[in-house]
């Protein structure tokens, strides 16, 4: 059984909810993508029952502050694991070169000798090219460029053990250079700022972002069959799911996942 588990579903400047990041538990092992903004991502991976001394593999899709500075926590917790003798095995963080070079930077400016002697030692960075294939908690899967306008972001495709694929956008508008991994997705992960009828009051576009309605007008074109919405505004939590559901349906006919924090999906 594989499954996700959103550990965070707002953008960055959320206060009611986490910022958006996830794990894929395939078996016993567990792929932690992004980890928010600071060290609350302790308590959620604590919530949602995962150890850190289960997670092998993180994923680091760019260096906003929402994303990357939770990994900053996880590689300080498990290199403190390390040196007691209660983390087995490596650390594997995969990204573009500018995110992990910007992540092992922020690390050994705030972080003491003791953990970062482990950087490049058990605890590696793997600075993947674009388009290139990796390996994580026991799947193959690809890096892409997002053709991010902001910071440089990938996003990839995972092959999950039963053949379906699941394509993680990132957290911004579609661009076609992503085609060739998400059109036939059986799962898209699609950020979603807002719905469309609330445009003017959250301002998606002006932020480089997009909306419900966009997001299920993408996965009808892509023709996708799950579409799961994240990185979203937290003033409408209590209507959320119904609403946003509702207008991704103007468009997208396949399933639409509009989850809460910690909620877990079976892929």
């Amino acid at each position: 059984m594989t499954e996700l588990t959103m550990l965070g579903t707002g953008n960055a400047a959320v206060t009611r909810c986490y910022n958006t990041c996830f794990t894929i538990r395939n078996g016993q092992q567990v792929l932690l993508v992004d980890a928010g903004g600071g060290n609350g991502i302790l308590a959620r991976l604590e919530q949602a029952g995962v150890s850190l001394s289960d997670i092998h593999d993180i994923f680091l899709t760019h260096t906003h502050t929402d994303h990357i500075f939770g990994v900053v926590w996880v590689v300080r917790m498990i290199a403190q694991a390390m040196n007691s003798g209660k983390y087995s095995g490596e650390l594997h963080l995969f990204g573009h070169d500018e995110g992990l070079a910007a992540l092992e930077s922020i690390c050994r400016l705030t972080l003491p000798g003791k953990v970062c002697k482990h950087l490049h030692d058990d605890i590696l960075l793997h600075a993947l090219a674009d388009g290139e294939g990796f390996s994580v908690a026991g799947m193959r899967a690809q890096a892409f460029d997002i053709g991010s306008t902001k910071a440089k972001q990938y996003g990839f495709c995972l092959q999950l053990p039963d053949g379906r694929r699941l394509t993680c956008l990132g957290d911004e508008p579609y661009n076609e250079r992503a085609g060739q991994y998400a059109i036939g997705a059986d799962w898209l992960l699609c950020e979603a700022f807002c719905l469309y009828a609330d445009r003017e009051r959250f301002k998606p576009y002006e932020k480089h972002h997009s909306t419900a309605l966009d997001a299920g007008r993408l996965a009808a074109g892509l023709n996708v069959s799950n579409l799961l919405l994240y990185h979203t505004e937290d003033k409408t939590l209590s209507t959320r799911r119904s609403a946003y559901s509702a207008e991704a349906a103007e468009h997208f006919r396949g399933a639409i996942h509009v989850p809460d924090d910690m909620e877990r999906i079976i892929l």
